[in-house]
């Protein structure tokens, strides 16, 4: 039975993997247990192929055994465990475990790309040589998919089927991006092609009309229609003919206009000039937005079917559509619409068993290369995971980088630098507004940020302040933001959810708080003073002139005279003697205090206020951990993950002097004095002197 090691970090017990046995045995350790039982591929900084290779299932989370499944994978082809803690980009030879076919297969093919690179005395395959020569595979014409391209042959026999297939819609891209043909494809099109054969076999001649022509008809058939509906009318009555070729004022305001000969007002008009009875013309007076369609119904449609001519009379456009409508009719019966264009011959050629053989060689020639493709592609899924799995597990089943503090763990995005601090708890949020809805219960203190770089890149964060006050942190205050790769963006915070930062800073918030609310007091009531006596003297300049000018009333009664009421005198009278007991206690109380006590009782009046802040911080801060935040981004934190105030200095830092630098004077600071010294030096004088005083200890001093 493997014996675990674990440690105390964050509040928990963290298993410790710092061996390769504890890798191989992992499968069998509790997962109540581990730190984290899933998380997002997205917004994790790691490296996103391996993520992807975690990812087994591909729905954008890894889960706990998807992992098991990955380390099983790779421990299976390496000769020992320990091969995990080496976390190199090239991975060894002997690091392969030959004594198993996959890796016997592994190694076959890491010698193979030595070999073609001239390499062959090197003992260790790089990431970047793996990948290359899997992409050199891929990009040639037999890459071992499965699916064959005209450039896999030589045979122009096979070229056109491929070509044939794949314009009909029945082909696959190949692994080198190139469209192609796959042994399904090929056998759904000689599928196809027996259909079409079949039912040109049995179906009625085909007419004369083609799909040219009946694509040549409709783009312009509606306004022939038009026309010879125009002429009709014009032999119908004389009279319309003016105004069936449009009035003048539509040219007049058609000409004052900068003109295109393709606009909807010169499309709207009729393709040629109206007349009684009359033929268009198929060149020469046409509409010049419709000439160039007119021209495709001539060569595609009218010559084929009708011959050549220099106008289309209306019982000829009649008889031409009639052989159109058999076209649509006969071509509605075809199995696949998508070989019309293949000839009988393309068809024969596809379905005899000749050409069926020719080409199940050559997807069997291409299927031969799918071991070494696989090969390769395995090396590089081994180099990788062989690199990175333990990093992840030390993101995952424990937090041993985050609460290590050698290096970030993979859910921080960067360090935020913002009021002479710097905050590496920092991650990626994709909508702040539901993020901060479970966030807010990690009890940090949270400042939610967009960052923006030139060129238009953006995206949000949440920073974690653990570490000094947050007196000026505000909505709209900016910074810089530093990412993983060394990228700076721009940053401002756009949301704050405010939790204690330090026990320190609870104890003067009454006071802030106190003192600000004085000060919006004080400000508004200057404000609405201001106000009142500004609003006073333009009432004063208004008024006094008219009743300057105004003569006195005569006989005019004087103002009524006020009255006291009594109810008022009495509700004053209780007041003030409220108020008088309250300070006559007061006093009494100060009276009984000793001179030496006051201090005590000042520092008891301060607890007094500041102490139940203090407490709730305290509280608070004992409860501070990531979970919450981790799960807002898609983690499933398996327990809390402490950040105690010690380690919540080390995730935000304080602006601090370099170790020997000096500091000069500020020659604007205001001038001081010594009084504040020689003010605190009596008092402490004075405190001393009461207190031995009443305490007596003075008088024995004095009787010696």
């Amino acid at each position: 039975m493997h014996t675990w090691q674990f440690s105390l970090a964050g509040g928990f017990s963290q298993v410790t993997l710092d061996r390769g046995v504890d890798f191989a045995a992992l499968a069998g350790l509790d997962q109540k247990l581990w730190v984290a039982l899933a998380c997002p591929v997205e917004g994790v900084e790691f490296d996103p192929h391996t993520l992807a290779l975690l990812d087994g299932d591909g729905d954008g989370r890894i889960r706990a055994p998807e992992l098991l499944a990955a380390i099983e994978w790779t421990l299976a082809r390496l000769s020992s465990p320990d091969e995990l803690l080496a976390g190199s980009p090239a991975l060894p030879l002997a690091a392969i475990d030959t004594t198993q076919p996959a890796g016997a297969t592994l190694e076959a093919a890491a010698r193979r790309v030595l070999r073609e690179m001239g390499r062959e005395g090197d003992s260790a395959l790089d990431l970047d040589s793996a990948l290359g020569a899997a992409e050199l595979l891929a990009g040639k014409p037999l890459n071992g998919d499965g699916v064959v391209m005209p450039a896999s042959t030589g045979d122009v026999a096979l070229q056109a089927l491929i070509e044939t297939a794949i314009a009909a819609g029945f082909g696959t891209i190949d692994r080198s991006g190139e469209p192609g043909l796959a042994a399904d494809g090929l056998g759904a099109f000689q599928t196809a092609a027996e259909a079409v054969l079949a039912w040109r076999a049995a179906a009625t001649p085909e007419p004369a009309a083609s799909a040219a022509a009946v694509a040549a008809v409709d783009a312009v058939g509606a306004r022939v229609d038009d026309f010879f509906a125009r002429c009709a009318l014009a032999r119908f009555d004389a009279r319309a003919e003016a105004a069936l070729n449009r009035e003048e004022g539509a040219w007049l305001a058609l000409a004052a206009r900068d003109l295109s000969i393709d606009t909807d007002e010169i499309r709207s008009f009729p393709l040629a000039r109206v007349t009684a009875g009359g033929d268009l013309p198929l060149t020469g007076s046409l509409n010049p937005a419709w000439a160039g369609a007119v021209a495709t119904l001539a060569s595609d449609a009218i010559t084929p079917l009708l011959g050549a001519r220099a106008s289309l009379a209306e019982a000829d456009w009649r008889s031409l559509l009639a052989q159109l409508e058999a076209y649509r009719t006969w071509s509605a019966g075809n199995p696949y619409p998508a070989l019309d264009g293949a000839s009988d011959a393309d068809l024969q050629s596809a379905v005899t068993a000749s050409q069926r053989a020719a080409m199940d060689l050559l997807i069997a020639a291409d299927l031969e290369l799918a071991p070494a493709y696989d090969a390769l592609t395995d090396l590089v899924r081994l180099i990788r995971l062989r690199r990175d799995l333990a990093g992840f597990c030390r993101n995952f089943v424990n937090f041993q980088d985050f609460y290590g503090a050698e290096t970030a763990a993979s859910f921080q995005c960067g360090t935020l630098f913002i009021d002479q601090r710097s905050c590496s708890l920092c991650l990626r949020v994709a909508d702040a507004g539901k993020h901060v809805a479970l966030a807010g219960l990690a009890g940090a203190y949270l400042a939610y940020c967009n960052l923006s770089r030139p060129g238009g890149e953006s995206m949000q964060i949440v920073a974690a302040v653990t570490d000094g006050d947050a007196e000026n942190l505000l909505v709209g205050r900016n910074g810089i933001f530093y990412d993983r790769a060394g990228r700076d963006w721009d940053a401002t915070i756009t949301r704050i959810v405010d939790n204690p930062i330090s026990v320190r800073q609870a104890f003067w918030n009454p006071y802030r708080k106190v003192a600000r609310f004085i000060e919006e007091q004080v400000a508004k009531r200057a404000a609405s003073a201001d106000s009142a006596a500004a609003d006073k003297l333009q009432t004063t300049v208004v008024t006094l002139p008219a009743e300057a000018a105004a003569p006195p009333a005569v006989g005019a009664p004087p103002p009524p005279a006020r009255r006291i009421d009594v109810g008022t005198v009495a509700a004053l009278g209780v007041a003030l003697g409220s108020i008088g007991t309250a300070f006559g206690y007061f006093l009494k109380t100060i009276a009984d205090i000793k001179a030496w006590q006051f201090p005590l009782a000042i520092a008891g009046i301060l607890l007094a206020i500041s102490g139940p802040a203090m407490i709730l911080a305290w509280l608070k801060l004992r409860r501070r951990n990531i979970a919450p935040l981790l799960d807002a981004s898609g983690w499933a934190v398996n327990g809390r993950a402490l950040v105690n105030v010690p380690f919540g200095a080390t995730l935000t830092t304080l602006a601090t002097l370099p170790v020997g630098a000096s500091l000069g004077g500020d020659k604007y600071a205001v001038k001081g004095s010594s009084s504040g010294r020689l003010a605190v030096l009596i008092f402490i004088v004075w405190w001393g002197y009461a207190f031995l005083s009443d305490q007596g200890y003075l008088q024995a001093l004095l009787a010696r």
